[in-house]
């Protein structure tokens, strides 16, 4: 892991967000070079996987209520049926 990539680890998801947009809208305009265009395009993927990485730990914390016969309330994970 390269210490850009350490940096993004470190992000909450609102702020790997903000600059993953704030990527995207420079990259949409055109007037940054190349060089700063593969930069920021690589930095935008690392953003992109961190995202999508709390995104899914996210999920998998998400339980739903469920009513057993006896009509007690217990917990599962969303996934389970």
């Amino acid at each position: 892991m390269t210490a850009k990539n350490a940096a993004v680890e470190k992000l909450s998801f609102e702020s790997a967000l903000e600059e993953l947009d704030t990527i995207v809208r420079n990259l949409e305009t055109g007037k940054i070079s190349l060089e700063d265009s593969i930069e920021a395009y690589e930095r935008g993927v690392a953003l992109k996987n961190h995202c999508e990485s709390k995104l899914r730990d996210a999920r998998m914390k998400i339980e739903k209520i469920m009513v057993a016969p006896d009509g007690s309330l217990k917990t599962a994970p969303l996934d389970e049926e």
